[in-house]
């Protein structure tokens, strides 16, 4: 049987046989771009899933230091006034909080300017190098 259906393509004229291969490759195509629409549709949902769960997990972990400073402030109240307990905390968050903030900022000033300064410089001293080359070269003809 499938030697008939070879049969049955060889007497076909070319120009019928180039038109199926081209609906059918075309037809191919459309189902690869559906599948892969598809694909990437599921793909979607599962990342803003994957997202809404991380900003979830955000809002529970602020919660979280939220209760744990509560509970230092509480603790301290035992042995201090509560006022003076808050206080503490704060001072301490802040003294965190203004460390951190000379660290980024430090790292943004290493990070600035956006440029490949290595390379701007290497690429400057190759201009300088065929420059003297250039002009060594036009001394030495006569």
């Amino acid at each position: 049987m499938a030697d008939h259906g070879m049969n049955d393509l060889r007497e076909r004229p070319t120009s019928e046989l180039l038109r199926q291969l081209s609906d059918q490759t075309t037809t191919l195509v459309r189902k690869e771009i559906e599948l892969a629409k598809l694909e990437l549709t599921d793909k979607g949902k599962k990342a803003s899933k994957g997202a809404g769960m991380f900003g979830g997990a955000g809002m529970f972990g602020l919660y979280a230091v939220g209760a744990l400073t509560a509970a230092i402030i509480l603790a301290l109240a035992t042995v201090l006034p509560g006022w003076l307990a808050a206080l503490i905390v704060t001072v301490v968050y802040a003294a965190i909080a203004g460390v951190l903030a000379l660290r980024g900022k430090a790292q943004i000033k290493a990070s600035t300017p956006p440029l490949p300064e290595q390379a701007v410089d290497t690429t400057k001293e190759d201009v300088r190098w065929v420059k003297t080359r250039a002009q060594a070269g036009r001394q030495e003809q006569p």
